[in-house]
């Protein structure tokens, strides 16, 4: 129950040693379930209380984690230029589906990349590619957990 709403509450979760199997890998396997991020640390591939760390980054359920620019970066930390100006075109032209994916994320305010791929009724890789591109046009951005908004 405990490791249930530590992955429920948390932006991200962070594993640095771990067994095998253990409360801490528990946790991770439910933020994964909750599309949070997870983060964890290598070890010697010798030791014991590295195997689950390990196990994680080997598995692509875990980014790889080396410094604290690492969850910045794969989270969106980054500062943003104050003196940037970045002007947006007025008239983006979409096609079909482009359109239909804003509507939907218009409707939920905010979405996860799962709920679209249902809703849309494509493959993983088609809604990731459209998301891309309207990333690209400055039409959306991703938050943590894999959800995104109109900007």
């Amino acid at each position: 129950m405990r490791n249930r709403i530590i992955a429920s509450i948390s932006d991200v979760v962070i594993v640095v040693e771990s067994k095998r199997k253990g409360g801490s890998i528990i946790t991770a396997d439910f933020a994964n379930e909750y599309n949070k991020d997870v983060f964890a640390v290598p070890g010697p591939v010798t030791e014991e209380i590295s195997e689950g760390c390990n196990k994680l980054i080997k598995q692509n359920k875990a980014h790889l984690l080396e410094s604290a620019e690492d969850i910045a970066y794969i989270m969106r930390w980054e500062e943003i230029d104050a003196g940037k100006i970045i002007q947006k075109q007025l008239f983006v032209e979409l096609d079909e589906t482009e359109t239909k994916m804003m509507a939907l994320i218009r409707e939920n305010k905010e979405i996860a990349i799962d709920q679209l791929t249902y809703k849309m009724g494509t493959t993983p890789s088609e809604t990731a590619s459209v998301l891309l591109g309207l990333e690209f046009k400055g039409l959306i951005r991703s938050l943590p957990g894999k959800k995104y908004v109109l900007t």
